[in-house]
Formats: C-alpha cells, sequence, structure tokens
C-alpha cells in the first residue's frame, strides 16, 4: 500500500446505497459525482464542466456507518484508495471504471449541516487498547 494513490473528492452521492456482504464483511457501494465548476470573468458567471461519476466502495464499519448515514443526493468529501478496472459494457465496449477504495466518508458541512452520534464500540472492536 505505500505506492497507493490517495485521493480526496467533493461531490454528491448519486445512487442509492447498497449494503453487502462479501466473504462476511460489510461493503458498502454507492456512486459520487463531481462536477468542476470556474468562474468565466469575460461573462460574469459561474460555469459548470463535465460531472466526473466515482464508484466507491466502503468496507466494514465505515460500510455500517455510511449505510446509516448517507442518501442519495447527499454532498460528501470522500478520502480513500485510487483504482480503475476495465471491463466490457452489455453493449460490447470495452470501460474503464474509476473507483474509490473509501478510508473514510463524511458530509461536505460547506453545503449543509449534520448531526453526528458518536458509535458505541463492540469489546471485539476496542480489543486491547483502553477506551478514549
Amino acid at each position: 500500500m505505500a505506492n497507493d494513490t490517495m485521493v480526496t473528492i467533493q461531490g454528491w452521492v448519486g445512487s442509492v446505497p447498497a449494503l453487502r456482504e462479501v466473504a462476511g464483511t460489510p461493503v458498502l457501494n454507492f456512486r459520487v459525482g463531481a462536477t468542476p465548476r470556474h468562474f468565466n470573468r469575460s461573462n460574469g458567471e459561474w460555469v459548470d464542466g463535465h460531472t466526473q461519476w466515482y464508484a466507491v466502495s466502503a468496507w466494514r464499519r465505515l460500510a455500517e456507518h455510511g449505510e446509516r448515514s448517507l442518501r442519495q443526493g447527499d454532498a460528501v468529501i470522500v478520502h480513500g484508495r485510487l483504482q480503475h478496472r476495465t471491463y466490457v459494457n452489455k453493449a460490447g465496449v470495452e470501460t474503464i471504471s474509476i473507483e474509490i477504495e473509501a478510508i473514510t466518508v463524511g458530509h461536505d458541512l460547506t453545503r449543509g449541516t449534520a448531526s453526528f452520534s458518536k458509535a458505541v464500540a463492540t469489546t471485539e472492536q476496542q480489543g486491547t487498547a483502553p477506551a478514549a
């Protein structure tokens, strides 16, 4: 993991987050759309660029917490490992999917407000370290 490409994106949850299990481990999958904007000084208006779509996967506790917290349309910030994969779509066209394996996900507080509820750790999650 020393050479992983790490990214942070700001965007909107573009799909309904779906929680599933892979080999007994929870994973949450959703898409994030990020639309770059810039100010056009010549006409004094903000201009939207092309929306970039990212598939996001969150694992374990982040998956469980994300499933309870995230809704389609929420403004979010996602930080994680950038990955890509190539596949052949239903039309027979080779396509590249840009994916982020999330390390952290949070609501973008420049776009609204949020309320935080601290999760209660189970003894299994606490391990041997003293509780903070």
